[in-house]
């Protein structure tokens, strides 16, 4: 049997367009796994010249599915840029939206993506391992799925101007208009049904893990560093706090300030993808490589804010014996515990009494004042970096975006060709084995189409390939 090359095109289940290639050798055992990233949006040099005050808009419409944070993220990098401080209020509704952004999104990829693999199986036919196969095998909990999502979606609608999607909210200084009481009480009246749903998450997600021990602490296992936002304590925090870096054995390495990521985060660049590869500066690459986004952060904290996301916690920090949690299928339990720590958080944040002032805003005294500003924020996958730099008439003169799916790509790669090496037998090749490796990839929930803003000279090839197989030609620039 000769050498060839299996190619996984696309990643389903995922945002954007991605691809897998496996290479095996002449036995039809795995050598080695890529995951290439095909997509480029070029977003950081395309806005250079435009007001920085236009980026909270333009930010978010490169996804559908993450426009909150970058939506919010550009308005911190932008308060940053204006030096201006958001009264408490205007934070506090900030951090409301920014709840509904990671329930919807979190929801959506638990139930709609990722449970179809968990609950109808890996090996389980393609034209019914879908959420329509889902709904088929379980209504009641398809409508429970279906109404959290809807739940965090109104959330951002009631804040956002009517638009669930895109929201017109977050402006530099705080937000531009106050929460009404009538969609205070909308938002509290349905809260205690959407909490019962994530329990419910939580029990599917914890119960098949631990019902599938000996596959959760083997599937994409690996040692890395962590990465997350938390607050003065070490506490959890998805909308402000400072970075945190733990290694694999959950020492700390690093913890600094928003303005201060490039003394501690550089991004390398390999020649099979179009997406960036960071990674913690004093190791190097791919030595200090690190792992954001729901694992990530479950891996750096000491705690959550919460009653019930808290003591979820607690059980989550037992799987490896206080030890950092390496396998990549934790991610959707770590996931649900976001959802449920969110829900709580919203009624914390409708209880408090700034939730309802109109002091939403504070208004630069100056506009234009050349600068940088830096904001960051936990999106739903991960670490989420906005910095921008401007000159005196307030254009943008320098845009570098460092997304969380970006944050992840080496895990990516190196998750994928795991399960490829533990799974795939060329020479007995299923649908269910190229699956798996799908499903390595799926645990991150990545957003290619946020990822890809890299400049410079990146990787380009294109290749005539005869009937046979035969290469005639390629160029690669």
């Amino acid at each position: 049997m000769s050498a060839r090359k299996i190619t996984i095109e696309p990643v389903t289940r995922i945002e954007g367009h991605g691809r897998i290639t496996i290479h095996l050798n002449e036995q039809g055992e795995v050598e080695e796994t890529f995951f290439h990233v095909d997509e480029f949006r070029g977003l950081e040099k395309f806005t250079e010249g435009r007001p920085y005050l236009e980026m909270p808009q333009i930010t978010q419409r490169i996804c559908g599915i993450c426009p909150v944070s970058h939506h919010l993220a550009a308005a911190k990098a932008c308060d940053a840029v204006a030096r201006v401080e958001p009264p408490r209020p205007a934070n506090l509704l900030r951090e409301l939206m920014h709840m509904g952004q990671i329930i919807q999104s979190h929801g959506m990829h638990f139930f709609h993506l990722a449970a179809p693999d968990l609950i109808l199986g890996f090996d389980a036919d393609p034209a019914e391992r879908n959420v329509f196969g889902i709904v088929k095998a379980n209504p009641e909990l398809a409508i429970k799925a279906v109404n959290l999502r809807r739940y965090g979606q109104q959330i951002i609608e009631r804040l956002g101007g009517g638009k669930r999607v895109h929201p017109n909210f977050a402006v530099p200084g705080g937000v531009n208009a106050p929460l009404s009481m009538q969609d205070r009480d909308a938002i509290a009246s349905e809260l205690d049904d959407m909490i019962e749903i994530g329990k419910i998450a939580i029990g599917i997600a914890r119960g098949w893990l631990e019902s599938n021990k000996a596959l959760a602490d083997t599937f994409a296992s690996f040692p890395s560093n962590y990465m997350g936002l938390v607050d003065e304590k070490g506490g959890m925090q998805l909308y402000d706090g400072e970075i945190r870096i733990k290694d694999a054995k959950g020492e700390y390495l690093a913890q600094f300030e928003d303005v201060a990521y490039l003394s501690h985060i550089a991004e390398h660049v390999e020649p099979w993808s179009f997406l960036k590869h960071p990674y913690y500066r004093k190791q190097g690459f791919p030595q200090g490589f690190y792992r954001v986004g729901p694992l990530g952060r479950m891996n750096v904290i000491g705690e959550i804010g919460t009653p019930m996301a808290n003591e979820e916690f607690r059980h989550f920090r037992t799987i490896n014996g206080g030890r950092p949690v390496e396998g990549s299928l934790y991610y959707h339990y770590a996931r649900m515990i976001e959802v449920l720590s969110s829900l709580e958080r919203i009624g914390q944040l409708l209880d408090d009494p700034d939730i309802m002032s109109r002091d939403v805003r504070t208004y630069p005294t100056k506009l234009n004042i050349p600068g940088q500003g830096v904001g960051v924020i936990e999106a739903p996958r991960g670490t989420l970096i906005h910095d921008y730099s401007t000159d005196e008439n307030g254009l943008l003169t320098r845009v570098n975006l460092i997304v969380a799916t970006g944050h992840n790509n080496w895990a990516m790669h190196t998750a994928s060709g795991a399960v490829a090496k533990a799974f795939v037998k060329g020479n007995e090749l299923t649908e269910g084995m190229l699956n798996r490796v799908e499903a390595a990839i799926r645990c991150y929930d990545p957003c290619l189409s946020c990822s890809t803003h890299a400049i410079g000279k990146m990787p380009l090839e294109v290749s005539l390939i005869a009937a046979d197989g035969t290469v005639l030609d390629r160029i690669a620039r």
